[in-house]
């Protein structure tokens, strides 16, 4: 039988059940080889129950740092007898199973393709211990004491790793090295160690961090000036105000006094977090929320309100599968129309598309820029992945000089010389932004009654069509002017006939598969966005490729959408390429859905599609 070989290049899967506490024993087994200088990209996969149901937690080692799911699994970690006979059958031919082997493997599992490897662990457990809680968490640990003699892992690494997590704790770290030890002894006295697949240590991972998305977009809020957050516990947002909260009490305490100077709120409802943040940045303070899609469809007459009488409002959306409930614990990138067009009537939401847990930083804190500078709604949408689980990423840094961008808010001073009448909705410099002031700026003058209603220039109430429809066109002018303020796209361009445009997290996997097909004769262009609106960039990246494909994780093919009827294409000119099963879209599926379509050796045509500039 052929035994798969890769040193610092594979796939491995731990099978358990929820509640267990298995999340702690495979992040310290993804974070040991991260020490031993080897990207990894860890990804929990978890039920929305509390416990008892089948979860897993996929890591994904490359030396060559590609950090998206590439499909497949040579080594599965199964103690999970409820979900055995499908995790063996997600092995790789030749690829390795690891099992509780306290008990036989039924006989109607066994493949003769791969590699099985049995390690006793409840027996283990059974014998060092007699707490039954000890038995459960320890099996865990045992099982990673097994890898470390399997795969080659430096055991000096897991000890630190172990004396780290239990800092403060002390006696906890003899018990847990211990359990390293056993499953580290009994792998290496019944089993040829190192097996096939090996990990060395390298220094690939340089300066870079493993942190969670929601945290960094929670320092990016911190960072941008937040001070106020409004928000309804939602799977799987909830960490972003967590961190908030968190790092408020250490960065947002005055020094003099002990005050706090923040407000956060837990509100009875979507609807009235929406409603505070847009109350509180309306009376000039810098505030957001934090939600998912169904959070989005709550929020969404309020949105229409922020957008329509131009009071900034920052929102992330940490988004799930749906619709409805959905999946709450799993990953889609499903909320893109609603969000750009959230509440009813003509409406565009400034979008930002993070890729990185340091976007997620940098965008979280440009949002409350762009909110304020443009006076209008910006909802950042990250995923579940990207916002739950440990990616790693570039340091985040900060520059301490840097000054917000208040957009235009007149002050006192202005308020007192302007001789003319103070026009709320007024078009003055022509770029469609008006001038705004924060309430109790000036004793007599700058006042303006904030409406929902239709209203002219002046922010007095009509009904008239003709101040409607004026009102509604600056709209548009200010959103031309968004094109020119939000973050480009990223294009990689080398005049190939075949571009791919995609978006957030589908940004590693796609460029894997490029990597891929460029070595099959099949060389593609890529262009990332990073925010809507688009900007002509993404029109002259469509209109100068024969083939375009768009990468998105929902079923609807939404960006498609957006694009379509943004820049104004036909739907002809785009080829979708979905994924809507709760998890990251692989690399694999990527590079076979192009290699489908696309025959290799393409050569850059001598032409270009009618229409195109020369």
């Amino acid at each position: 039988m052929n035994r798969i070989q890769s040193v610092n290049d594979f796939v491995i899967k731990f099978a358990n059940v929820n509640g267990t506490g298995s999340a702690s024993a495979n992040n310290m087994f993804a974070k040991a080889l991260f020490r031993m200088g080897l990207p990894v990209s860890p990804k929990n996969i978890f039920p929305s129950n509390i416990q008892g149901l089948p979860t897993w937690f996929e890591v994904r080692i490359s030396e060559k740092g590609y950090l998206g799911r590439r499909g497949g699994v040579d080594i599965m970690v199964c103690v999970n007898p409820q979900s055995m006979a499908r995790d063996i059958r997600e092995v790789e031919p030749g690829g390795y199973f690891l099992y509780d082997s306290s008990k036989p493997l039924d006989i109607r599992m066994v493949r003769t393709d791969i590699n099985i490897i049995g390690i006793p662990l409840m027996d283990i457990c059974t014998r060092e211990y007699a707490d039954p809680r000890q038995r459960q968490l320890f099996r865990n640990i045992i099982y990673v004491g097994a890898l470390a003699a399997l795969l080659d892992i430096e055991f000096d690494v897991l000890t630190g790793i172990v004396s780290d997590q239990f800092r403060g704790k002390e006696k906890l770290v003899v018990p847990n090295v211990h359990a390293l030890e056993l499953g580290y002894h009994y792998a290496r006295e019944h089993y040829e160690c190192p097996i096939g697949i090996r990990v060395e240590h390298r220094d690939e991972v340089g300066d870079k961090i493993l942190i969670d998305g929601n945290t960094a977009a929670s320092l990016g809020a911190i960072y941008g000036g937040a001070t106020v957050a409004a928000w309804y516990p939602i799977t799987p947002s909830t960490s972003v105000v967590d961190g908030f909260d968190k790092y408020c009490k250490r960065l947002r305490i005055d020094p003099g006094s002990g005050s706090k100077n923040y407000a956060i709120v837990q509100a009875e409802d979507e609807l009235a977090a929406i409603g505070m943040v847009i109350g509180a940045s309306w009376n000039g303070a810098r505030a957001f929320t934090a939600t998912s899609g169904p959070g989005i469809s709550l929020m969404s007459e309020f949105l229409g309100l922020a957008y329509f009488a131009e009071i900034p409002t920052v929102l992330i959306d940490v988004q799930r599968a749906g619709p409805s409930t959905g999946m709450p614990t799993r990953t889609q990138q499903s909320d893109v129309l609603a969000c750009a067009y959230a509440s009813h009537g003509d409406t565009k939401h400034v979008l930002l598309f993070p890729s990185t847990p340091k976007e997620c930083f940098d965008m979280t804190a440009e949002a409350f820029d762009l909110a304020e500078t443009l006076q209008t709604p910006v909802i950042m949408l990250t995923d579940l992945d990207l916002g739950m689980n440990d990616n790693m990423s570039e340091p985040l840094t900060w520059e301490d000089g840097r000054e917000y961008k208040r957009g235009k808010v007149l002050n006192e001073e202005q308020l007192e010389s302007m001789s003319e009448r103070f026009g709320r909705y007024l078009d003055v410099d022509g770029d469609g932004i008006p001038y705004r002031t924060y309430p109790g700026t000036h004793p007599t003058k700058g006042a303006f009654f904030t409406r929902g209603t239709s209203r002219d220039e002046y922010a007095v109430y009509t009904e008239d069509g003709a101040e409607y429809e004026k009102n509604m066109q600056r709209l548009l002018k200010k959103w031309e002017t968004a094109k020119t303020a939000v973050p480009a796209p990223e294009v990689s361009s080398d005049g190939n006939a075949v571009g791919v445009i995609h978006f957030g997290t589908s940004a590693d996997s796609t460029m894997e598969a490029l990597d891929y097909l460029a070595d099959e004769g099949i060389r593609v262009d890529s262009l990332r966005l990073k925010a809507f609106p688009f900007n002509a960039e993404v029109d002259d990246f469509i209109a100068s490729h024969e083939t375009v494909f768009v990468i998105e994780q929902n079923r609807d093919a939404q960006m498609k959408s957006l694009l379509v009827n943004e820049c104004e294409v036909s739907p002809k000119d785009l080829i979708s390429i979905l994924n809507y099963d709760g998890m990251p879209i692989t690399a694999r599926k990527i590079r076979e859905s192009i290699a489908s379509v696309v025959r290799g050796d393409n050569v850059t045509p001598l032409h270009k599609k009618a229409g195109n500039k020369e």
